[in-house]
């Protein structure tokens, strides 16, 4: 085990563990998290593989020096690279060895929080729901209390329950066109969430990352089928004001090429780090940006492997000749890891097209910038359904129905001249201006979001 400090500050009442789930979208959330709880002066560990530990770290953009890193050795698993070709779903299946490997970090979570509690007044663990089964042993400890972290909104969690439920008659629920379950998850990976979700039962309470102001609605009516199990909505997790430099005092390139662009001129394009592309549809999205002759920025890497440090390089995909030299000016292409938050807070920047994984519809929401939707897997075509109908700050590039098929350049380039270029796309810019305004003031003091904060933190340290 790799730990950064001590295991716990001399006589802490209490201290939190977190478990995150090995997939950056959920390592980069809990560690939001954990900065979060740290200024409350209450300690943190926070616990993952040795390879998922580096990941998390490597790729966080404030200093986390005061949290206690925890990483262990897991056996062995495979880091096969990304698959374009998967017919069944777009979900990264080349991820699930390394999901499979984190379950093994039961037996070193067991013995970190047995030394904690035997030191500590009380232990908060707070875990991924796909990691019930690595914090299963709290049920045995006394003083130690487990909480579920869902990584995605309560309007999606909602979704999918209500679905199990046989879809009853729920008011909020009528006018959706929701997208059908199928496709958004392999049979393997629902086999591992079913393992999970038994662990689940023992859990304390359930966490989101989301905020009364997003989908208050749907948090009403989580409370209302869990229980009595308490449901916290504690985001959002990412920060809100952004500094402009990075602890080194250096700048990613692209933000100085937005330095030099009108307001609101530039649309955003990124998929996140589960995103497999084929040739065919990385030319078509191209064509599409080209065409549309908006200022573009277009972060174009391979999806995440299990292990991002195997040594063998991330394919780099090819843009037909001259793609790049005859878009200078234009747009550019990032190959790199980017700054997406920066990008979002820039004031340059007026549209995101994402998959819209949670991360990026928060970080989309919480900087006021709307989104062209096009959903990939996992919770990502319900996220879209909460941008472009419940929300509406957002537009649907692909629609789920039409999964399998190529989206055409024409179609990219319509997404995209919607979303900035339109007295529509306008009026979505005005709405999640209008949103992010509420959210920002919901976080201040006397806000109902700083109140669910406090009053969490004084739940755990009562």
């Amino acid at each position: 085990m790799a730990s950064n400090g001590k295991i716990l500050p001399h006589q802490a009442q209490v201290v939190v563990v977190l478990i995150p789930f090995p997939a950056q979208g959920h390592l980069n959330q809990l560690l939001h998290l954990s900065s979060l709880i740290l200024s409350h002066n209450i300690p943190v560990h926070y616990v993952g593989t040795v390879t998922h530990i580096r990941q998390a770290t490597l790729r966080h953009h404030k200093s986390i020096s005061n949290i206690h890193f925890h990483a262990f050795e897991v056996p062995p698993f495979v880091s096969p690279p990304p698959n374009p070709n998967n017919s069944e779903t777009d979900f990264p299946s080349h991820l699930i060895p390394s999901f499979e490997a984190s379950t093994h970090l039961r037996e070193p979570v067991r013995s970190l929080l047995q030394s904690l509690s035997s030191q500590a007044k009380r232990v908060i663990v707070i875990h991924d729901s796909a990691m019930a089964s690595v914090a299963h042993d709290t049920t045995n400890m006394l003083n130690v209390e487990n909480y579920t972290f869902h990584s995605t909104c309560a309007f999606t969690i909602y979704v999918f329950i209500w679905e199990k439920m046989g879809r009853p008659s729920v008011e909020a629920m009528h006018a959706l066109k929701l997208p059908s379950p199928e496709g958004c998850f392999p049979t393997q990976f629902l086999d591992f969430m079913i393992v999970q979700r038994d662990f689940r039962k023992f859990s304390d309470g359930n966490i989101y990352n989301t905020n009364r102001e997003i989908d208050g609605h749907y948090i009403d009516l989580l409370e209302h089928i869990s229980g009595g199990k308490k449901v916290w909505a504690l985001g959002p997790f990412n920060p809100l004001a952004i500094e402009k430099k990075d602890s080194i005092g250096s700048r990613h390139s692209c933000m100085e090429w937005l330095d030099k662009q009108e307001p609101s001129s530039v649309i955003y394009v990124s998929f996140g780090t589960t995103t497999t592309w084929t040739e065919e549809q990385i030319q078509q999205i191209a064509i599409g940006l080209e065409q549309s002759k908006q200022k573009f920025i277009w972060v174009l890497r391979d999806a995440d492997k299990g292990d991002i440090f195997d040594g063998n390089e991330a394919k780099r995909h090819e843009l037909s000749n001259g793609f790049e030299e005859r878009v200078k000016g234009l747009g550019l292409v990032v190959r790199d890891w980017a700054p997406q938050l920066e990008i979002l807070s820039h004031t340059s920047t007026g549209g995101f097209m994402s998959h819209c994984g949670w991360n990026s519809c928060l970080e989309s929401i919480t900087m006021g910038v709307p989104i062209a939707a096009w959903p990939m897997h996992s919770d990502q075509p319900i996220n879209a359904v909460l941008i472009t109908e419940v929300l509406k700050v957002g537009l649907v590039v692909k629609d789920w129905a039409q999964r399998s098929s190529l989206v055409s350049a024409s179609a990219v380039e319509n997404g995209v001249r919607r979303l900035m270029e339109t007295k529509e796309g306008d009026e979505m810019r005005e709405r999640a201006a209008t949103l992010k305004n509420g959210i920002h003031r919901s976080m201040e003091e006397g806000g109902v979001s700083r109140m669910e904060m406090d009053s969490f933190i004084a739940h755990i340290t009562k």
